[in-house]
């Protein structure tokens, strides 16, 4: 593939009326020669994706988020069934406003919210927990020996003789931390969340969410206040934020259309440009219902990039025509001309953006997946509505007389030796051995120090709560109470040990939970835990008058069978061939969630056996570990593939080594510098920014393509690199500069977004579209200099 020079070639000097319609490449005479048909599929194509994009799904997915083929999360899918909802799960904490929850106005409450939340729709009724629910039992020693029962009992009227038989039962129930508060003036509702709903309807988690909400503003004022956290609640609260993204949106087309409008004084090819990227968003949206596809807080962000990468395409397209429109040529003529010289350009630039998106599905995670098809079905999108129908609807309605008047007098300033733009003077320096020789090292700088602090960065949660919103948000507000009032968050990480039916109570197998649950008792990050070997320990105090001496392991197998009888459910399943050991954590931090894996996963290499298994992992945090680990070993692998692919197809369009350096270094540069941000912005690696860098690629290329290809095909007529990147400049480097200010502009204000993911996504795509952006003016030319220069002399030899 060669590129072709923008300059004016001797059939471009000839005037319209001497064009030969025959003339150009196949595909260019097919779209053009048939100009009317074009238009009028176009038109057909976006009214369909019009109707087809209201029926675009805004929902999550748990499933989607978590590596399925993972060997923690294939243990945790086996024996769902069997570990009483210890996954997807929400919790409501009902606080009193009184002095405790033994008082019956507020076990009144209290029983109407739980009976409420019982018929939530996706609520797996089975393994729900309350005070009220039959599930919550207590054990304990008595005058008649062991015994237990619900915690509220049959006979519960409450009278003071009642809430004193409640207030022993909480005691003796191990509940308190867990699902009544410490101070024992709050307690939980707990609500393990089905997949689906009971018509087999993927879960909604906005209106789960509304539910919860609904049920918030009902009880609030009745003398308690309600805390929620869990999975639905923060995919609720995001996908509320999504609707915002509208408002950032429109802010974005006003923006990019007013900067169009003031660099070019033309307002129907501005608008034009703009018209053309949102219709590859509406085709987009369209194509997604059809295809079974729907957003989700971690997808949303892809219509957006969609139309920054139409917009950097589509304003490349207007300057080529304004150019040809200023020398002469009419519309018709003008569109052919460019389109010649931009669409492999275009088109490279748009395979390279697919197939960097379409490398993230190698990341075992459907969410992720769905991201990286949407993304590329984007794409693919622009090569029609970019490539082909903006040309087309210029070479209808051209451009403003002024607009082409001004782009031919800079033109004509450059052939007449007149004086050149300050800003074009001030780039075209880094093609000087001493200024680009600066740029390197500079470059060189900055890399060494970005992939020493990248170093640092770290995969999973880097804050306490739900980092995708913000620190004051209602949710992280509510889990700061959770985590206050109850010794532990919400964190569970669950051990699943498998034995023969039966076997789930043998001394054997409870003194080897006993030892792992002393073991990840010390590490700094547990605050609390719970099995069967605890609960044993507890009995064998209770039977010997509270003595702490008796601490131990009950050592006869009748009397730990007898025990087992009586425990809590979510302790083991009905066969007694699975038991779990659960961990309270403080939180769900990177840092917490490796010293645990990493402490199970030793213990259980030293004392697996084919009668004793220990598995892991569930619960939620069991699932960000397995998550984590996925995320971590595919952040690499998705950069050498992106990376990969880039390469391999600069390496067919430019058929030269050198010139992929100088096109891909800036980019390389960008993203270890985009690492380190994170790193300084404390933002972690998971499934939510794992994709940013890779898609902040995708898009980078663009500049870097249209620059060297128009370099590359000046220094080939002869011209030297200071020519040839003034050319550049003047053809394509002049959109590069705006469209690289612009986006950056537009995706700067998600800043003022309450959903902090969001604010961290807009940081992070400001910093590599400028990035980017300067990497292809000012390192480029840079790395030319060196890398180039055997180039130039073999030109002009």
């Amino acid at each position: 593939m060669s590129m072709v020079s923008p300059a004016v070639s001797k059939d471009e000097r000839t005037s319209s009326n001497e064009f030969d319609p025959r003339s150009g490449s196949a595909v260019e005479r097919a779209l053009f020669n048939h100009r009317q048909w074009i238009l009028i599929v176009c038109a057909l194509l976006t009214v369909l994706f019009a109707w087809s994009a209201s029926n675009v799904r805004v929902n999550a997915n748990f499933e989607k988020i978590i590596p399925k083929s993972h060997p923690y999360i294939a243990n945790f899918l086996a024996h769902r069934q069997e570990l009483g909802g210890l996954g997807n799960a929400v919790r409501i904490a009902v606080a009193t406003t009184g002095e405790s929850i033994y008082d019956p106005h507020y076990l009144r409450v209290l029983q109407q919210l739980s009976d409420e939340a019982f018929l939530l729709p996706g609520v797996d009724r089975r393994n729900m927990k309350s005070l009220w629910t039959p599930n919550t039992r207590w054990v304990g020693v008595t005058e008649d020996g062991m015994d237990g029962g619900p915690v509220i009992q049959d006979g519960y009227d409450g009278s003071p003789e009642s809430l004193a038989t409640l207030r022993l039962n909480v005691e003796r129930s191990n509940e308190i931390g867990q699902l009544v508060a410490l101070d024992q003036r709050s307690s939980i509702v707990y609500l393990p969340l089905l997949s689906k709903n009971a018509n087999g309807v993927p879960l909604d988690y906005a209106d789960v969410s509304d539910a919860l909400e609904r049920l918030r503003v009902k009880y609030q004022s009745n003398g308690v206040s309600i805390h929620i956290t869990g999975f639905a609640k923060v995919m609720g609260d995001l996908i509320a934020g999504i609707w915002q993204m509208l408002g950032f949106f429109a802010a974005a087309v006003i923006i990019t259309t007013a900067t169009l409008y003031v660099n070019t004084r033309c307002v129907r090819s501005a608008v034009l440009v703009v018209a053309c990227s949102l219709v590859a968003v509406l085709w987009q949206l369209g194509l997604m219902p059809l295809l079974g596809y729907e957003l989700d807080p971690y997808s949303v962000l892809v219509p957006f990039l969609v139309f920054a990468i139409g917009m950097s395409h589509g304003a490349q397209k207007m300057n080529g025509i304004m150019q040809d429109i200023g020398r002469g040529a009419n519309s018709l003529v003008a569109a052919r001309y460019t389109f010649r010289r931009l669409f492999l350009a275009g088109l490279t630039a748009l395979l390279c953006d697919a197939v960097g998106f379409g490398v993230l599905m190698v990341i075992d995670i459907e969410a992720i997946r769905d991201l990286a098809f949407i993304a590329s079905l984007g794409v693919a999108v622009l090569v029609f509505t970019n490539l082909i129908l903006l040309p087309i609807l210029l070479s209808y309605v051209g451009v403003s007389p002024v607009a082409a008047q001004r782009s031919l007098k800079e033109e004509l300033t450059n052939r007449q030796g007149g004086e050149r733009h300050p800003l074009w003077r001030l780039l075209d320096l880094f093609t000087q051995r001493r200024w680009a020789a600066g740029v390197v090292a500079v470059s060189l700088l900055l890399g060494t120090g970005g992939l020493v602090v990248a170093q640092r960065l770290k995969v999973g949660d880097l804050q306490p709560g739900a980092p995708e919103l913000r620190a004051d948000s209602r949710y992280n507000r509510d889990n700061t109470f959770m985590t206050a009032h109850y010794g532990a968050s919400s964190d569970a990480f669950i051990v699943m040990v498998k034995t023969p039916e039966g076997q789930c109570s043998g001394e054997d197998t409870l003194m080897r939970i006993d030892a792992l649950e002393w073991r990840i008792r010390a590490l700094p990050g547990v605050e609390d835990t719970n099995s069967l070997a605890l609960l044993s320990r507890r009995v064998l105090v209770g039977l010997n008058e509270g003595s702490s001496k008796w601490y131990e392991v009950i050592k006869s197998q009748s009397m730990l069978n007898t025990i087992t009888a009586g425990a809590p459910r979510g302790l083991y399943n009905d066969t007694c061939s699975l038991s779990t050991l659960a961990a309270y954590l403080k939180d769900h931090k990177a840092d917490t969630l490796t010293s645990l894996v990493d402490e199970v996963a030793d213990f259980a290499r030293e004392n697996n056996t084919e009668q004793v298994q220990f598995l892991l992992a569930a619960g939620n945090s069991g699932i960000d570990a397995a998550t984590n680990i996925v995320v971590r070993e595919a952040n690499r692998e998705m950069m050498f593939w992106v990376y990969g692919a880039v390469i391999l197809l600069c390496a067919i369009t430019f058929r030269s080594w050198r010139a992929v350096l100088c096109a891909v270094l800036p980019l390389i540069l960008t993203s270890v510098l985009c690492e380190a941000l994170m790193v300084a912005l404390n933002i972690g690696v998971k499934v939510a920014t794992l994709p940013v860098i890779a898609l902040g690629v995708g898009i980078g290329v663009d500049y870097a393509l249209y620059v060297m290809s128009i370099l590359l095909a000046r220094l080939k007529a002869g011209e030297s690199l200071s020519q040839a990147y003034y050319q550049s400049l003047l053809f394509t480097g002049k959109v590069v500069l705006l469209t690289g200010v612009t986006l950056a502009l537009c995706v700067a204000t998600w800043v003022l977004s309450p959903i902090k993911f969001q604010a961290d996504m807009g940081l992070l795509l400001a910093f590599m579209f400028v990035g980017n952006m300067l990497g292809a003016l000012v390192l480029l030319p840079a790395l030319a200099h060196f890398l180039l220069k055997p180039m130039i002399q073999n030109t002009r030899g």
